[in-house]
């Protein structure tokens, strides 16, 4: 089987004001990318539209509401002082939900091994009936409730390294037994959550905070030492990732020192947790990456970690 990459053809549409650093070039930066030789063998698709019904898995009616009001007819909208829409932004987010739904749909149904869903906005942020960090919708979330209700699993992980926080999916699945959740994360840095004490309604959440300026020793050592164990234990049936590259050393938004390689490993990690228990099934998603180069090449590495394994 072959690795899927689902892009989203409404990314562009979502604008941002000048020089905010969620913007259109990074699809662009990542196209460039997987455009070589080394990337012929992925089975490319592009996003379909998210239903409404899928995004009110996890979010709120008037969340939904907000944004569609908020849309502007030109220039770009603030929801929030981090978060801005543009008139084709609700296009563009239901394609992150649409383009996760349909990851899982392949991958479970035998279609490809894995799959990389390269979308924007992106959506680890996003509260039950809150727009956050530059995100509208839950994508992850989303697609781990799809997983559980639609396609009949009883138990998915979701791993999230992005270097903030994934504060809107702990708050998506809070009391949802079903689904463990593990963010490691730059502490302290915006959005200011993530603590190990937030564990959740049924001690499914774990929390591993990395001091500023940490690097590959004490990253890989969270994801060994607690990560992977927390993981394993619980026999997830299908592994998401919220697939962040801004703990890049060169990224500019923190202060973690990771570089391509520690991506390419803990993709690998993951992986082997997906090869013990989930018949190798893992579906990733885009969140941060804020520095073109860097996010190029570790998604890059991403990717070829996952055609690799999924040859």
């Amino acid at each position: 089987m072959t690795t899927a990459l689902i892009t989203n053809p409404d990314a562009e549409r979502h604008q941002t004001p000048p020089g905010h650093p969620e913007r259109p070039a990074r699809m662009e930066a990542l196209r460039d990318a997987l455009a070589g030789p080394d990337f012929a063998n992925l089975a490319r698709e592009e996003a379909p539209m998210g239903t409404e019904d899928d995004v009110l898995r996890c979010h709120a009616p008037e969340h939904v509401a907000r944004i569609r009001a908020a849309l502007p007819a030109r220039g770009t909208a603030a929801l929030d002082a981090d978060t801005h829409v543009a008139a084709g932004s609700m296009e563009a987010a239901l394609r992150g939900v649409g383009g996760m739904a349909r990851a899982v749909e392949m991958v479970l149904g035998g279609a490809a091994a894995n799959a990389f869903v390269a979308t924007r906005p992106p959506g680890h942020h996003a509260e039950r009936n809150r727009t956050m960090g530059f995100c509208l919708f839950g994508n992850v979330a989303i697609a781990a409730k799809i997983a559980l209700d639609l396609h009949g699993l009883d138990r998915v992980a979701i791993l999230d390294f992005d270097v903030h926080h994934g504060n809107g999916t702990q708050d998506l699945l809070w009391d949802e037994p079903r689904i463990r959740f593990v963010s490691t994360h730059q502490m302290p840095l915006w959005p200011g959550s993530g603590a190990p004490g937030e564990r959740g309604a049924h001690d499914q959440i774990r929390n591993i905070p990395l001091e500023p300026g940490a690097g590959s020793a004490p990253f890989r050592a969270a994801i060994e030492d607690e990560a992977l164990p927390f993981l394993d234990d619980f026999a997830p049936e299908l592994v998401l990732v919220s697939a962040g590259f801004d703990a890049h050393r060169a990224d500019p938004l923190a202060q973690l020192m990771l570089d391509v390689e520690d991506f390419a490993w803990v993709t690998a990690r993951i992986c082997d947790i997906a090869d013990a228990h989930a018949g190798s099934r893992v579906v990733s998603a885009l969140e941060g990456g804020y520095d073109l180069g860097a996010l190029a090449a570790s998604a890059a590495a991403h990717v070829e970690q996952l055609m690799e394994r999924g040859a």
